[in-house]
């Protein structure tokens, strides 16, 4: 059933989070993808990383190191997203699937919400929880990762149109596809570097028979 309904672009993450079944489909009948309204969650994705870094309470950061690089976070973060975004695409075009990229961009992030909001409370909390009530925190995380899995089935399966079990293989092949494709990343930065500290050495070594 489409509600009709006429929500600006930025309700729709929340009416789809509240509406895990039916919420895609509306969005996909009303047309509500917004590419800046799903930027800006996978801008608070990694914000809300480096922030469960920084700021969990000390008796449950696992994670406090005495240095603090940005790298690794956007690696798994924005870099993971987008990977996941890309080769969902490309998979799902061999297999008819009818989500763009925008849009796979769009209900992938929306889907990111509850996860999202897990880990605030969980952050929050843990300053103030006891080691002994850690499974509340645990209950949390659960519950926000499982909403999330159940929100990226119904939007994947709406935006290419899909059933459940073609969506879950899609979904378990756009992993694949991931692992793939940071293999071939690696492999081809390694490859950089190697031909970068050959010509390196050949330069020095001019530089070394001129001198």
């Amino acid at each position: 059933m489409v509600y009709d309904l006429n929500l600006p672009a930025w309700k729709w993450p929340f009416y789809v989070t509240r509406h895990p079944i039916e919420g895609y489909e509306d969005l996909r009948w009303k047309k509500g993808y917004n590419m800046k309204v799903a930027l800006v969650i996978v801008l608070i994705f990694f914000l809300v990383s480096v922030a469960q870094s920084l700021m969990t309470g000390f008796i449950f950061n696992t994670s406090q190191t005495k240095y603090f690089f940005v790298v690794p976070y956007i690696s798994s973060t924005i870099v993971l997203f987008f990977t996941w975004v890309v080769a969902n695409w490309s998979l799902c075009t061999l297999f008819n699937g009818e989500g763009t990229m925008r849009n796979i961009c769009c209900v992938s992030a929306y889907a990111l919400v509850p996860y999202l909001a897990s880990v605030v409370i969980n952050t929050a909390a843990s300053n103030v929880l006891l080691r002994t009530e850690e499974g509340f925190l645990s209950f949390i995380s659960v519950v926000g990762v499982a909403w999330s899995f159940i929100l990226m089935v119904s939007g994947m399966k709406a935006v290419h149109q899909y059933s459940i079990p073609k969506t879950l293989i899609a979904m378990f092949f756009t992993l694949a596809a991931m692992v793939v494709m940071v293999f071939l990343a690696v492999l081809l930065v390694v490859l950089f570097q190697q031909v970068f500290v050959f010509f390196y050495t050949i330069y020095t070594e001019i530089l070394y028979r001129i001198s």
